[in-house]
This record gives C-alpha cells, sequence and structure tokens, in this order.
C-alpha cells in the first residue's frame, strides 16, 4: 500500500532531515579542522558520509566539496600542495573560527561569493543583506544604498542585484554559516538570474 502522508508533511520532514544533515556535516567538517591538517582518511570519510547522504550532499555547501573531495579519493593520496588547498576550502565553507574567539557567533562562509568580483554600482540596483557587519547596523547600510540611488529589499527575489555577506555570521543562519538567503541566491543563479554574491569588505569599498 503506498504512503497516505500529506505532500506537504513529507517536504516538510525532507527539508528537516537535509537541515539536520548539513548541520552534522558541518560539525565534522570542524572536527577534521580541529588540528590543522587533513588527511587521506578524513577525506574518505567526507566522501562516504555524502555518498550515504546523497539529499545533502546536493545542497550547499556540500554540493560544492563534492568532486574535489571525490577526486582526491579517487586517487588514494594527495600532494602537501592538495592538502592546504583542501584545508582552505574546508576552512571557508564553516566561516573560518575567529569569530567564536572574539565573542561573536561564526565567521561567514566565503564559498558562495561570485569570483571574480563584480564592480558594484548603486544606480537603480538592488540589495539585500545577510548576516552582521562591521560597517554599522543593517539599517545604516540600507541608508546607504538609498542614499545613492539604489534599493534595499528584505527578501531575495529573481531581481535582485546584489545580496552582500556580512563579515559576522549570525545565529539564526541556517547551519550557522551560509544562511537561507544565499541558498536561494544560489538557487535562482542556477536557473539564470545573475545575483551577484559579494563580501561586506567588497561592498564596502565601493561607498
Amino acid at each position: 500500500m503506498g504512503s497516505t502522508e500529506d505532500p506537504l508533511v513529507y517536504l516538510f520532514r525532507s527539508s528537516a532531515v537535509a537541515d539536520r544533515q548539513i548541520d552534522e556535516l558541518i560539525g565534522i567538517v570542524k572536527g577534521v579542522m580541529a588540528d590543522g591538517i587533513v588527511t587521506q582518511d578524513e577525506v574518505n570519510f567526507l566522501v562516504s558520509w555524502m555518498n550515504a547522504n546523497r539529499h545533502a550532499a546536493n545542497l550547499w555547501p556540500a554540493k560544492a566539496l563534492y568532486p574535489r573531495l571525490a577526486e582526491i579519493a579517487a586517487k588514494g593520496s594527495m600532494s602537501l600542495a592538495e592538502e592546504g588547498e583542501l584545508l582552505d576550502m574546508l576552512m571557508k565553507t564553516v566561516g573560518g573560527n575567529t569569530a567564536p574567539q572574539n565573542g561573536l557567533h561564526n565567521n561567514s562562509t566565503a564559498l558562495p561569493l561570485t569570483q571574480p568580483a563584480h564592480p558594484i554600482t548603486f544606480e537603480g540596483r538592488v540589495f539585500c543583506f545577510t548576516g552582521a557587519f562591521h560597517a554599522g547596523t543593517r539599517a545604516w547600510c540600507s541608508e546607504q544604498i538609498e542614499q545613492r540611488g539604489g534599493v534595499a529589499a528584505n527578501t531575495i527575489t529573481k531581481k535582485l542585484n546584489y545580496l552582500v555577506i556580512g563579515d559576522i555570521g549570525n545565529e539564526n543562519w541556517a547551519h550557522s554559516t551560509h544562511g537561507r538567503k544565499i541558498e536561494k541566491a544560489i538557487e535562482y543563479n542556477n536557473d539564470g538570474c545573475g545575483i551577484h554574491i559579494v563580501s561586506e569588505e567588497h561592498w564596502y569599498n565601493h561607498l
């Protein structure tokens, strides 16, 4: 007999499971980084975990990590340069580890940033902010946009031009590092939208 579960309930439960899996992955990554090195066994474990959690492996940030990790796992060994590359990538996934030492929550992740960073223009452009900012409050950041002829939006839409990520993470972000707004911007970009995801530093340098 087929399941009679409400489709909306099923989707909600599936989303909750995926969230828990991504939380678990980020916890694993933090554990790998704890000693400042990444070993071949740790690479193999991460790949095995993603293979066993395929739904989460297709979500951000796992899907950004998987191809490179799988490549090195398939080789069976890695050079010192590759180890350094992986450590940097994993560090960016969890947003580094300096913020908690400063009494903050987390550094924001760097992986989703548009590369190369796109020059910022304000007139007629739509901006949205996520995270917390060294430069000032969210209201102050919005004022800077509006004073320069731009529009400050609270939500992600396909008409958005720039998503600005604060240098400091926020305890309300999903998975503590990248957040729903970044997930939505990445999703829209995968559908062909041209949303530029930029750091607070890059945005601030254009004020």
